[in-house]
């Protein structure tokens, strides 16, 4: 990337808004290994997800946080369930 670029906010494609706007938190842990694991499960279903706290989780008191639209939560809460990966609640 060219220093004179500047890098866009990421965008839900869909409905044209920001990540953080009708985003739901699908999964909480402190396991470093699960959140990789399941971004990739649901990249290849196409379903986008943004991580939280992703540097925080390095003081093992803050977990991260994987996020997904609010219209994908169902699907992706029953692909992470088929799958074998732990969710909260």
């Amino acid at each position: 990337m060219r220093s004179h670029e500047q890098r866009k906010p990421c965008f839900d494609k869909r409905l044209g808004l920001p990540f953080s706007v009708g985003m739901k938190e699908l999964l909480r842990t402190s396991n470093p290994t699960i959140i990789p694991f399941a971004a990739a499960l649901l990249a290849s279903e196409g379903i986008e997800t943004f991580t939280l706290d992703v540097h925080m989780s390095a003081l093992a008191i803050v977990p991260q946080r994987l996020m997904v639209s609010e219209q994908d939560f169902f699907m992706a809460s029953a692909i992470l369930r088929d799958n074998d990966v732990p969710l909260d609640g």
